[in-house]
């Protein structure tokens, strides 16, 4: 059946998820990356952006956080787009591991594979596969100005957090390493590493993320800039990768309570995509046990409960101004 929503009840259940939200407490700051221990845990932001452009934002929605593992997602693109999905499949996999975001033995278990580019150790090796291979800065550029296309506008490294991730990030040179005695690695070790650690220090803010999830929302086509950003095969492909582990070990709870996929990192975002409907993105510091914010899970999923949305309800859904 065709489910019509409109405009006015999108901003209204956005203003009430994010009134019911913003006083919860629990979880806390990642505290094994200083930096992301000392931000202001009552920082709270809540971004919608309709494949018309619309753009409805509450709170705290341009302040610049770490874009951490939602970075993931861009860079698995990325590397779709200059490999193809298949390339992607046979290089790198597109598994949920079912454990922690940083696991080493989810690597071990999975027979030299890295599982997904959205663990850890997928995504280290998605960095190494960006083109141009062996250059450094041009592979930087190329991960940025994707981000920059796919949001509509640039990120921010943020220096402080970059240098406290590298002088923290022992776990991530094991994963490496271990991923050039599989033959996972397609580039120099060291600088696959720094980028990955590099491109999760970038500073984004929830009301670009909500336009990142828009474009994939709307098959690479970004509905602020009007440029498509990838051809529409990819879509369904990352959206699929952010369904089965954009919460990791949670993902399951969290696609049956929410309905839709989505991706966190530990810089407290969460940018959610439903397909030919919307990006949504929300933020705020404090994460639960498995690194996933409190505040901005329970916002998305009350703005999804309150319009009654979910990717496996089975309706056909069309927005209407009013």
């Amino acid at each position: 059946m065709e489910k019509v929503i409109k405009l006015s009840q999108i901003k209204k259940a956005a203003q009430e998820a994010y009134d019911e939200t913003k006083s919860l407490t629990g979880g806390k700051n990642a505290n094994y990356i200083p930096y992301l221990a000392n931000i202001d845990s009552n920082l709270f932001g809540l971004s919608v952006t309709l494949l018309d452009g619309t753009c409805i934002n509450l709170g705290d929605t341009e302040y610049k956080f770490g874009i951490e593992s939602v970075s993931k997602v861009p860079t698995a693109i990325l590397a779709m787009i200059q490999h193809t999905p298949k390339g992607v499949l046979e290089k790198i996999g597109a598994d949920a591991t079912g454990l922690p975001f940083n696991s080493i033995f989810a690597l071990l278990l999975e027979n030299d594979h890295p599982s997904t580019p959205l663990v850890n150790a997928g995504a280290i090796s998605a960095c190494s596969m960006v083109a141009p291979q062996g250059d450094s800065k041009d592979k930087w550029t190329a991960i940025v100005n994707n981000i920059t296309e796919l949001c509509g506008s640039a990120p921010q490294l943020i220096d402080e957090l970059y240098m406290s991730e590298t002088a923290t990030n022992f776990n991530n040179h094991a994963i490496a390493w271990l991923l050039k005695n599989y033959n996972r690695i397609y580039d120099d070790v060291d600088m696959s590493l720094d980028l990955y650690t590099r491109q999760c220090s970038l500073g984004i803010t929830s009301s670009q993320l909500a336009i990142m999830g828009a474009t994939i929302a709307n098959k690479g086509l970004n509905p602020v800039t009007k440029l498509q950003i990838f051809d529409e095969e990819i879509a369904p492909k990352i959206t699929s990768m952010i369904a089965s582990v954009g919460f990791y070990q949670h993902t399951g709870d969290w696609l049956f309570t929410s309905g839709i996929p989505a991706k966190t990192g530990v810089g407290g975002g969460v940018m959610g995509v439903m397909p030919g409907l919307f990006g949504i993105a929300a933020f705020a510091p404090p994460l639960d046990d498995a690194g996933n914010s409190v505040k901005a899970q329970a916002a998305i999923k009350a703005f999804m409960n309150k319009l009654e949305l979910g990717i496996f309800k089975g309706d056909t859904v069309k927005i209407i101004n009013d």
